[in-house]
């Protein structure tokens, strides 16, 4: 396995058209690299919510998700299923970030998710972080959209215990929904994890990658 992070990760950007995708797409991500990285500044845009009770249950959740970070939370009002029809807000937000941050990795929506506000966001992406490792997260709903990952973070029984632990704590709001269940987190994990020989993991698309021929003095490739 290759680790495909920077040498150092001091700055982390996460991306949500709503409350809770960032968390189930990459919950498990955010547990593991904020322990390996303690300290490690952790600024989350969510384009909806603002408010509500969703933006309460984000920014508790973020919070369990990010243990010893530094974290900044930004939560927008655009209306829930309309962002494609307020595209410019959307895009001038992000541009606002780019404008004052450098983040060494950038988590946001797949661009093969089929909801119109997770994919107008993953479209706006590449277009304000031009030169970042960016992964897309995936989230398993209705739509039947799940693209093969080309990325994957192996996950312990333990972490994925946890993650789902914290779905379920945070996320009240949505435990009617026939998708926000344990099996559903379970499964999808399951089977990310026989893709990449490990008992559960996390799926990640990559949009663009640049690759370097030159190793890494007195670094072996390995995992996260």
């Amino acid at each position: 396995m290759l680790n495909l992070l920077p040498e150092r990760l001091d700055r982390i950007l996460l991306l949500g058209a709503h409350c809770d995708d960032i968390p189930i797409g990459a919950g498990g991500m955010l547990l593991e690299l904020c322990r390996a990285y303690p300290g490690v500044q952790v600024t989350a845009l969510v384009l909806t919510g603002a408010g509500s009770l969703r933006e309460e249950e984000e920014r508790a959740a973020l919070a369990a998700f990010t243990p010893g970070a530094h974290l900044d939370v930004v939560v927008m009002d655009l209306p829930d299923g309309r962002v494609p029809q307020h595209w410019e807000r959307a895009k001038m937000a992000l541009e606002d970030l780019r404008s004052h941050s450098e983040p060494d990795l950038v988590i946001g929506p797949s661009p093969h998710d089929a909801h119109q506000d997770h994919r107008t966001l993953s479209q706006m992406i590449p277009t304000a972080f031009r030169d970042h490792l960016t992964l897309g997260y995936e989230i398993l709903k209705w739509e039947g959209d799940l693209a093969q990952p080309t990325a994957f973070l192996p996950l312990s029984e333990p972490v994925l215990t946890e993650k789902i632990a914290k779905l379920n704590e945070h996320y009240g709001s949505q435990r009617d929904r026939t998708w926000f269940d344990d099996e559903t987190f379970r499964g999808l994990a399951r089977v990310r994890g026989v893709q990449c020989h490990a008992r559960y993991a996390e799926g990640f698309h990559i949009q663009k990658l640049t690759l370097s021929a030159a190793p890494m003095v007195g670094s072996e490739p390995s995992g996260f």
